[in-house]
Order: C-alpha cells, then structure tokens, then sequence
C-alpha cells in the first residue's frame, strides 16, 4: 500500500472501530458503505489478518484488530499534537533565527538592535555565532545562518543586503599619549602624515575587514606609517588607546563616550575615511525560514541611519 492509501485506510479502520457499524462509519466520514467495506477487506489483505467479526448487530474488533487500533490511536493523536504545535509555532511566532556578526558589530550594533527584537517576538529562539566576515559569509552560504551583519562592501546576486547604520573610521589617542609625542617634535599632531609615521599606529588584525579597508585607503592617498602594532578586538583597540600605547583605528561612533568625556581625543587623517554603510544581509534563495521573514519586517519597521 502508499503511504497515502494507507493513512486514508487506517482512518476508515479507526472510524469503524469507534462506531462498531459499518454505514455508521460511513455517514462520519461523509463517504459510502461499499467504499468503507472495501477499505477496510484491502487492509486486512495487505496484514493477512482479519481486523472485524461481523455480526447482526454490526462489527467487532478482534484480538489482531485491537492491537492495531491501539497503535492507531496513538499514531493520529501523535499528528494531532503535531498539528496543534505547528498552528501554536506559527501564532506565537515561534521558531529559531540563525545570525552570523563579528565580535566587534556584535556588541556595539546587533546586541541593542536584538534586545527590541526579542521584546517583540520572545518566543523565537536566537542563536549569535561571532566569526570573521570571511567565515560569517561562507556560513551564510552553505545555508548554516539566517542571516549576517557585514559591511556594505559584499554582495552578489543572492545576497540581499538591508542596511542598519553608517559608521566612520577615524584615529584616537589619549591625552596623555598626544602629548609626549607634541613634547618630542612640537606641532606633530596638527600634521596627519607625520602623525601616522611618528606615532605607535594600532590597526586591527590583518584579516579583519575594517583592517583591509583602512590600509586600502592608506595606498590610495600615499600615506605611509610607521611601527604598527596588531590588536585582536576593537574593544581591545579601544582600552588600548585609552592607557597611552598608541594611536588607534576605530570606528568612531564606538567611542563617542571616551570622546565627550575626553579620556580619547579624535586624531583624523586629511582626509578623512569615508563612511562605510553594515547592514544585515540574507540569501534570497533559502530565505523561507518564518522568523528571518519575521525579523525582517521588524527591521522593515524600524529607523535606521
């Protein structure tokens, strides 16, 4: 028997079981006696056993019929459940969202942005994987995330990309840092190239998406540095910069606390970084998952810059 015919036999199996009457099983299901007698004669061919005794009065299970109703009972209240769960899924929004960020967009940009999410939509289950851009696309590819937040910089005809906010990278130093340097040559820091050149330079690691962007742009305007230092995190970067070990490349709007407080001074390069665009990006081609649907039309409901 199909799957198909099969499931269709075990319910006119289960109705007549119930009803104890073969027209009355058919009157339920809305079909005729004849079809419902035949039914049930093909199933128990394809068992080799007898599922009924007839008797004047209708039908009686016999001991091989009532072991397989036992069975029956449990498979269509299993599906049952399985229904309800489904419809509850869908109306409490349930499920489960996969998103792929770095580190460093993790905790300035999609942590924030997740917590009014997850007041919204409490009973979808997030899942934060922090991998390098690079790792984080190849995810997203093979299917393994939802959705990632990158930079504007990546796309392909798959890829959709929503953007979020626009950030800019810019150099800083403390205070104190700016002026044991203004103490060995007088006027450097009014000088971006010499200040690059002079001063201990801390970029992010080499294979770091801001990394690659920054030293783009310094081949670009011909600007040379000195003595580099490499630094894993941008928080790292950050503290870093604050205790006097350098002059750092961040991204500006990740430090406008140690700005206005002043525990950083802004040291921009003439000219100035342009502004990079991060945003969420999704495969158009696997994006049928209900709650990366959902987070879209949060994201579709809410400002960005």
């Amino acid at each position: 028997m199909e799957v198909e015919s099969t499931l269709s036999s075990y319910r006119i199996f289960n109705a007549v079981a119930e009803a104890g009457n073969l027209s009355k099983a058919a009157k339920e299901l809305l079909i005729s006696q004849p079809a419902i007698s035949k039914a049930v004669s093909k199933l128990e061919q394809s068992l080799s056993v007898k599922l009924f005794t007839r008797n004047s009065r209708g039908v009686k299970l016999t001991e091989e019929g009532a072991l397989l109703y036992e069975y029956t009972c449990s498979a269509f209240e299993a599906l049952r459940l399985g229904e309800e769960s489904i419809k509850q899924r869908h109306s409490l929004g349930m499920g489960h969202l996969k998103i792929g960020v770095s580190t460093t967009l993790c905790k300035h940009l999609l942590l924030p942005y997740l917590q009014n999410f997850m007041e919204q939509y409490p009973h979808i289950k997030v899942s934060v994987e922090c991998r390098s851009t690079q790792e984080t696309l190849a995810l997203l590819e093979d299917g393994k995330l939802d959705i990632v937040l990158i930079g504007k910089s990546y796309r392909t005809r798959r890829i959709e990309f929503l953007p979020l906010k626009s950030i800019q990278d810019t150099f800083v130093a403390s205070p104190s840092y700016l002026e044991n340097l203004e103490e060995r040559e007088p006027g450097i820091t009014t000088r971006p190239k010499d200040l690059l050149q002079r001063a201990n330079l801390m970029l992010l690691d080499r294979d770091n998406v801001s990394r690659l962007y920054v030293e783009d742009f310094f081949t670009k305007h011909n600007l040379l540095t000195g003595q580099t230092t490499d630094v894993g995190t941008m928080d790292l970067l950050i503290e870093f910069s604050k205790v006097g070990l350098g002059v750092g490349c961040v991204i500006k709007e990740f430090v406008e606390k140690e700005l206005k407080e002043g525990s950083l001074i802004e040291v921009p390069p003439s000219p100035s970084l342009t502004k990079r665009t991060v945003g969420f990006a999704y495969n158009k081609l696997t994006a049928g998952n209900d709650s990366l649907k959902r987070f879209i039309d949060f994201y579709k409901g809410e400002p960005h810059v």
